[in-house]
């Protein structure tokens, strides 16, 4: 097994932000997904439109950009970065699924041009949603599941592109 030398220590082993003053500016990409699972009265009641916060898709989808434009207030080692974009899409799945539980499925996809990847602020984005969808739905259903969150894939960058394999 190869060890890869961890970019965020010193040689001291303190925590660092990476230096990519000379790193190139180009097009970075990266897709990130993850999944709220709950009750099938949970999921009719979003569909009709009676969760009583207010329309629970729509909420968590300026939540998801909202956490893609906050990711290093979040996670201390993260680059500040311009986004040029940032979209969130769910899929229904009315199940049952997984323990007889409905799903809705989050992906993020964020979009820049700099010096650094985008991986992380796709990522909050997805959790950020999912974290409002249980908010807005917790008075309804408690034992909500959030999971299966990851990269997908991502595109540009030094370390080339990234495609999460069958299974994966």
């Amino acid at each position: 097994m190869v060890e890869k030398k961890l970019s965020h220590f010193d040689a001291s082993g303190r925590a660092k932000m990476v230096d990519v003053t000379g790193k190139d500016v180009t097009a970075r990409e990266a897709v990130a997904v993850g999944s709220v699972h709950m009750k099938p009265e949970t999921l009719a009641l979003i569909e009709g439109g009676e969760i009583k916060k207010g329309d629970v898709l729509a909420v968590a989808q300026v939540a998801g950009i909202m956490g893609a434009k906050k990711t290093p207030d979040l996670v201390p080692m993260c680059h500040p970065l311009m986004l040029t974009g940032v979209a969130l899409s769910f899929e229904i799945e009315k199940g049952p699924g997984i323990r007889g539980l409905s799903t809705i499925n989050i992906s993020a996809t964020v979009k820049t041009k700099g010096q650094t990847g985008v991986e992380m602020e796709a990522l909050t984005a997805v959790s950020t949603a999912a974290l409002t969808i249980y908010d807005m739905c917790k008075a309804a259903d408690k034992e909500m599941i959030l999971g299966e969150i990851s990269l997908l894939s991502k595109k540009g960058g030094k370390s080339g592109d990234f495609k999460r394999g069958p299974g994966g």
